[in-house]
This record gives C-alpha cells, structure tokens and sequence, in this order.
C-alpha cells in the first residue's frame, strides 16, 4: 500500500507541475488568501480523485468530459471578467488604488476556487492519470496518493503566488490574475472542443481572449485618463486656501 501511495503521489506531482492546475494555483494566490486557496484545492483533489478512483476501479467508464471542460471554461472566464472588472476607471478607492479583492469574503472566495478547481480536474490528464492508477492498484492508496500529489504541487505554486505578490502592486496583480484566468478559460474549450490541434496552436490561440480583453481595458482606461484631462484644464483646482488678512 505504502507503494502505491508513493506512486500516485509521484505521478500526480508530477503532473501537475506546469499543469493549468497548478497555474491557476498560483493566480488564485495573488487574489485570496493562501489558506483559503490551499483549503478549496484541497477539497477539489479529495472530490475529484474519489471519483477518479471510483470510476477507473468499479466502472471503468468515462466521464462527459466535454460538458464539464465547457462548465468549467465558463466558470474561469467569469472569475478573469470579474476580477478585470475591479480594475475598471471608477472603481478605484479614494486612494487612488485598485479596489480591494474580494478576499476579505473567505466563504465566496473558497466555492470560487473549490469550484474552479472541481470543474478544471475533471476530465483533465492528471484525472485520467489517476484512474489509470485505480484500475491496477488498490483505490484507497491510489487516492490518498492523488490528493497529497495534488495538493503538494498547489501548495507549491501558492508559495510562489504568495511570495510574488508582496513585490507587487494589487492593481497589477488584479489586471494579471483576470487576463490568466481568461486564458486558462480560453485554454479549456480548445482542449475541450478542439482537441485536432497541436499544443502550439492551443497555446497560441487561447491567448486570443486575453489580449482582446487586455485591448479593450487599456482604451477603457485611457479615454478616462483623456477624459479626467480635459476636465482638469475646463476647470482648473482653486486655491487651497485665501491668506487672511492681517487686522
């Protein structure tokens, strides 16, 4: 048994690392706090490995794996709109800095992630990789191995999240993470519904959302910076204050 969970530990760190997983890991940590990326991986590997186990050891059937890439395509590319939203001209605080990521709502922030993750796995290689474990190996050890590989890797990615994002400013990070999750989102429906195409060609292509919606951020923002301009020369700032007149 110890075999088999070092095994699958292997295979799934493994796989994982350079994986979209382990990318999208490391871009929830520049939004969210650590612990409540690391806590929704960790539920998302132990739910996605069970079934994984489950259908690779007592099915040996496959999952409609399209419509789950399709679910979880839609799921990414709402959280990169979302985040990209916060970093619109009018949403800034009185500062003058991005507003704030959502990540004083560890509850919402937790499903986003859980839900993100669940829904990317599915179908993914590493899942696949899993099963194929479970259809000679025993399942407990299989998934046991599948989780500590899984959440080893996205703690490993976290880590780098973290670390990069206290040399950063939150507006960047926040333009950043959106524009990744856009791609992540892009990268699944290619690999979803595409599949004919090479690994160059899914690469290349997926970047095509992100770089539309990078375009159309920075028009948005400079028409506000022109606009904020014009409105400085139409009416100039008045003097802070008129010197009092000695008596």
């Amino acid at each position: 048994m110890i075999t088999t969970i070092l095994l699958s530990f292997g295979a799934l760190f493994l796989a994982e690392l350079g994986d979209k997983s382990q990318l999208m890991a490391l871009t929830f940590a520049l939004r969210y706090r650590w612990w409540v990326v690391l806590s929704a991986i960790t539920a998302a590997s132990v739910l996605v490995n069970l079934i994984a186990v489950g259908v690779g050891h007592f099915l040996g059937a496959a999952l409609p794996t399209t419509v789950i890439a399709a679910f979880a395509a839609a799921t990414l590319i709402g959280v990169g709109l979302w985040t990209l939203r916060e970093t619109l001209p009018g949403r800034e605080s009185e500062d003058g800095t991005a507003a704030a990521a959502p990540q004083s709502t560890s509850r919402s922030a937790f499903f986003v992630v859980l839900s993100a993750f669940l829904l990317a796995e599915l179908g993914d290689r590493t899942m696949f990789a899993t099963m194929a474990l479970a259809t000679k190996n025993g399942w407990l050890a299989v998934w046991i191995g599948s989780v500590a590989g899984m959440v080893a890797a996205g703690g490993l990615a976290i880590l780098i999240g973290v670390t990069v994002g206290k040399h950063l400013p939150e507006r960047l990070i926040a333009i950043a993470s959106g524009l990744l999750f856009l791609y992540f989102g892009g990268m699944t429906l290619l690999d979803a519904f595409a599949d004919g195409l090479g690994t160059p060609a899914v690469l290349t292509l997926a970047a095509v959302l992100p770089a539309l919606a990078g375009l159309a951020l920075a028009l948005l923002r400079r028409r506000a910076s022109l606009a904020e301009r014009r409105a400085a020369e139409e009416f100039p700032a008045a003097p802070d204050q008129v010197e009092q007149r000695l008596p």
